[in-house]
């Protein structure tokens, strides 16, 4: 666009820096891919260590698979066994608001689009898919380049990336850090010449910025901020004649850019309503037109703008307020949505899936259509045309030919259109809605998926292939589950309704249950297949049974109950011990998990047997059944604070109380891993999802950290979690990323992993803070000796028993001395956990501890990630009023009645005790025993020495002796501790 380029001058809207570059007005191309390549942080250059032939490179690995890498290389060779416990394997469904590249066409068909934070490069033919992995942000963007090698990618979120890969060897050349550190990148561009990237932020406030990646310098070559009046530019595209030029657009400003030695500059022509007296709609995507001086925007009225300069083209430098809109072409009343320049065509795309082609001047040459295509998302052309050359002139007698392409839309479909037969493929077609919902059958390689849209579709994991689809149009699709035969299919939905199908055909084995009274959240069988129980958004527990009528099997409604006041997180149905009765529980993050008595339970009455509190303080997010690995039976709970627990399945007395994955969110579901290992069936593993991983732990659980191992799965969060039949697949679903993935699972590498952690004690001396040789672990020590001198009699004269011990009664003192304060419920959980270890096996209560076990019982039991001042900020949010001066306090008298009469509560004399030793008049220092105290002298320090209004630094610092940022812990000092 030459006059365009003249125009974008001397007197411009918006103007910034360059660093450190000339004007390209003749770019080089782009140079041999050797030397050293950047890649990101996922670790992806271990094949760039290979050598070749045997012999030494000179050059970097990853450099020299790039420089020899041809087309389709990706498939060639068999995938080798991966070294990590989970690896990707295949990705279901996509990114439809992302355009999707046709790589290679003819006889080899290469699709590549975004799912989630991976870029898959599926190969149709051959039905194999590469994964491009590097993003742990959902990836928001991506643009090819014009010989279809190199493909650039960006996130938005922390630690934004921007990843050039090349498609031939699937190796990232480049990555770009901190390119827009707050919010990321909402668009991105590469030049015809593959040598510079146009990128625009996510912020409110937008920033533009042009990088020559093929160069090793971290700064943009030139940027400039935008005004946010402009609207958020989300599409941009270089000039294919000039790579100084390019454009962007937002839903309703056009803005024209030129760079070059005098920095980057800007130009945003206004057009409105009034410039033609027409309705303009609002900017989908723009184009420079194939005549050089001029460029295109396509609108949601179904009009072209030509954009020109208001001058003559030879006039120098007029300024940017030169570009105007020349013209506004009404072309159709549907909807543009994409807008492309193909050779000397003009390519369009609307709302109602046709696909028109105009010459220069913008007159109908073709058009291709079909009643089954939805709103077109994106178009992509084959790199290499058939043999007619395509005929873009209008009174032209030979038929229009161009290349095959690839339409994407909106609705999730992926077509392949073959021009020269007019004839049009279905690729793909996923789920256009979140997947929320995945089952494993228990018996084949067949997983059920289920989406918000009504979609459900099994899939053959082995062979990744679909089977067969069904749609249901009542309500979107939120849990599935089949029986342990494998013969049902049931599918809880948001109306309510519940279905039970055929696992093969699908088809509905009996009419829809529909008991619920709010979407259905949880489903599953009883082990017989006998009974059936739902949860739903109500925080009811819904049981349905299988009966015979007319000699046939069908489901009716048991009973029903509203069991909790809070979401039900699990519910689990198991095998009574005495018994093959199937027994049924829920766990609600009201804290109760609920048995219900089956048997007793008749129509429209169902019994509850059992309700336990299982927490005090943190709320149970899911729940399974452990492992026989001993004579005592468990139930497995995890908890928002990272605590795995385990509770006997008879008494429900809490067991074990382990430190869980500490991976930024605690776990969210838990399922055990079926047998994997035929050489020691003892051998058991944990699958786990966070918010954002998916993970494998080894069983049995002790807080060893290096027994668990995570990846990002959903960035913007996982909804479901399967294990396949033969524990050799987890798969997980990424609910509104409408992508599914399967993840192959290798217990080995977790095994090796655990086992160059350390063994014993080396993993937990590491979660102490210094570690080993750490001051913490000699206070530690020091404070488990004095506790065998307490426990003895400080003052006694007797010959002392040396022992490696202390009784269990010294616990709580300990716990407390380190800085951890347990509750009494707390300390009651750690002393049952010590006392009853080996009652099942042996008849015996321990009644001591050593330093070993005690470690471990401190790390497992004290918060993960100690105490936070924002959670007595948020006690103090509840509890306290704002003062006059806008402090959020609590009355001094009022905190004392709260410690009184509320939770655990404290008698007048345990509080006053507590806290004149917090103050710093401990009774009974240098003595054996506590000495008694003036409970008047108390009131009166707790009244000199706490003020009438207490803010929580002041709770914190001055009375707890907390450290709290920016202030002294002059008590701690006064203290000398």
């Amino acid at each position: 666009m030459t006059a365009l380029r003249n125009a974008l001058g001397e007197e411009t809207v918006g103007t910034t820096h360059l660093d450190g570059a000339g004007s390209p007005e003749q770019p080089p191309a782009f140079p041999e891919p050797m030397g050293a390549f950047s890649s990101p942080r996922s670790g992806l250059r271990e094949q760039g260590t290979q050598q070749r032939n045997g012999e030494d490179d000179e050059c970097d690995g990853s450099a020299s698979l790039v420089w020899a890498a041809t087309p389709g290389m990706l498939f060639q060779e068999d995938r080798q066994t991966s070294l990590h416990p989970l690896s990707l394997s295949w990705v279901l469904g996509y990114n439809s608001s992302l355009a999707v590249h046709s790589l290679m066409d003819g006889e080899d068909q290469v699709l590549l689009y975004v799912s989630s934070h991976t870029v898959v490069i599926y190969d149709i033919l051959k039905n194999r898919q590469h994964h491009l992995q590097g993003h742990t942000n959902v990836i928001s963007c991506l643009c090819v380049s014009e010989d279809r090698r190199w493909v650039a990618t960006a996130d938005r979120g922390p630690d934004a990336l921007i990843v050039v890969w090349d498609s031939f060897s699937g190796i990232p050349v480049r990555t770009i850090f901190e390119s827009h550190p707050k919010d990321g990148v909402s668009a991105i561009a590469i030049s015809h010449d593959t040598k510079y990237l146009a990128t625009i932020s996510a912020g409110a406030v937008q920033r533009v910025c042009v990088w020559e990646w093929t160069s090793p310098v971290e700064k943009p070559v030139c940027s400039t901020e935008l005004r946010p009046e402009f609207g958020h530019q989300d599409y941009v595209i270089f000039n294919p004649q000039n790579p100084c030029e390019f454009v962007s657009n937002s839903k309703t400003q056009v803005i024209f850019y030129l760079w070059g030695d005098a920095g980057l500059h800007y130009g945003a022509p206004v057009l409105n309503r009034q410039t033609f007296h027409s309705v303009v709609g609002h900017f989908s995507q723009s184009a420079f037109h194939v005549s050089a001086s001029q460029a295109l925007s396509g609108t949601s009225a179904g009009k072209l703008v030509v954009w020109d300069t208001a001058g003559p083209p030879e006039q120098p430098r007029a300024g940017p307020h030169r570009v105007r809109a020349a013209k506004l072409v009404p072309m159709q009343k549907d909807s543009i949505t994409v807008l492309q320049a193909l050779a000397s065509c003009i390519v369009t795309g609307d709302v109602k899936g046709q696909v028109k082609f105009y010459n220069g001047q913008l007159q109908l040459l073709s058009c291709y259509s079909h009643s089954e295509v939805g709103p077109i998302r994106s178009i992509s052309f084959s790199k290499t045309s058939p043999d007619a050359s395509p005929t873009c002139s209008a009174s032209s007698s030979q038929p229009f030919v161009t290349r095959n392409f690839i339409l994407s839309t909106s609705d999730a479909t992926v077509l392949h259109v073959a021009t020269d037969r007019t004839k049009l493929e279905r690729v793909m077609e996923e789920a256009k809605e979140a997947v929320n919902a995945i089952t494993c059958h228990p018996r084949q390689a067949c997983v059920a998926v289920g989406s918000r849209c009504g979609l459900l579709r099994l899939w053959d994991y082995q062979q990744n292939k679909y089977l067969i689809s069904r749609i249901f149009t009542a309500g979107g699709i939120q849990c599935l589950s089949y029986d342990p035969e494998g013969y049902f299919l049931a599918a809880g939905c948001t109306d309510g309704s519940v279905y039970i199908l055929d696992a093969i055909s699908l088809l509905s084995s009996c009419k829809e249950l529909k008991f619920s009274h709010g979407p259905v959240t949880h489903i599953s069988f009883s082990h017989d297949s006998e009974y059936l129980a739902t949860a739903d958004e109500k925080y009811s527990v819904i049981v349905y049974k299988r009966v015979l009528q007319n000699g046939s099997g069908c489901w009716e409604h048991l009973a029903g109950l509203h069991s909790h006041y809070k979401p039900i997180r699990s519910i689990l149905f198991g095998i009574q011990l005495d018994s093959n009765e199937p027994r049924l529980l829920s766990l609600g993050e009201d804290r109760q998990l609920i048995e219900y008595d089956l048997k007793s339970s008749n129509k429209d009455h169902l019994v509850v047997l059992h309700r336990d509190r299982v927490e005090q303080i943190a709320v149970p997010l899911c729940l399974a059944w452990y492992p026989q690995l001993s004579t005592e039976s468990f139930i497995l709970t995890a908890n928002n604070c990272y605590k795995l627990k385990l509770y006997n399945t008879t008494t429900k007395m809490c067991r074990k109380t382990l430190l869980g994955p500490t991976l930024g969110s605690p776990l969210e579901k838990i399922q055990i891993l079926p047998g994997t290992n035929t050489a020691d069936p003892q051998k058991h593993y944990l699958a786990y999802i966070t918010k954002d991983k998916v993970g494998l732990q080894i069983l049995p659980v002790d807080g060893n950290p290096h027994k668990s191992s995570a990846f990002v799965c959903h960035p913007d969060g996982v909804s479901d979690l399967a294990t396949s039949f033969d524990g050799r697949y987890i798969f997980t679903a990424g609910g509104n990323d409408c992508t599914v993935m399967k993840w192959e699972v290798n217990v080995n590498a977790l095994d090796a992993a655990a086992s160059l952690g350390g063994e014993d004690l080396i993993p937990f001396y590491n979660l102490l803070d210094g570690g080993r040789e750490g001051e913490f672990f000699k206070e530690l020590e020091d404070y488990f000796y004095y506790a065998q001198l307490h426990h003895h009699g400080v003052d006694t004269l007797e010959t002392r028993e040396v022992s490696t011990h202390i009784p269990l009664e010294e616990i709580p003192f300990v716990m407390r001395a380190m800085g951890f304060y347990p509750s009494e419920q707390k300390i009651e959980e750690m002393t049952n956990e010590v006392k009853f270890s080996k009652y099942v096996d042996t008849g015996e209560q321990v009644t001591k501890i050593n330093l070993e076990d005690f470690i471990k019982l401190y790390v497992n039991h004290c918060p993960a990630f100690g105490l936070s001042m924002t959670e007595i900020q948020r006690a103090f949010q509840v509890l306290g009023y704002d003062n006059e001066n806008g402090d959020r306090v609590i009355d001094r008298g009022n905190l004392l009645l709260l410690l009184q009469r509320r939770g655990e509560h404290m008698t007048e004399d345990e509080l006053a005790q507590c806290l004149t030793t917090l103050l710093g008049r401990c009774p009974g220092r240098g003595g054996s025993k506590l000495d008694a105290y003036d409970p008047s002298g108390a009131a009166a320090l707790i009244e000199e020495e706490i003020p009438a209004e207490i803010t929580a630094e002041i709770f914190a610092a001055d009375i707890l002796s907390l450290p709290i940022a920016g202030k002294k812990n002059r008590k701690k000092e006064e203290m000398n501790l």
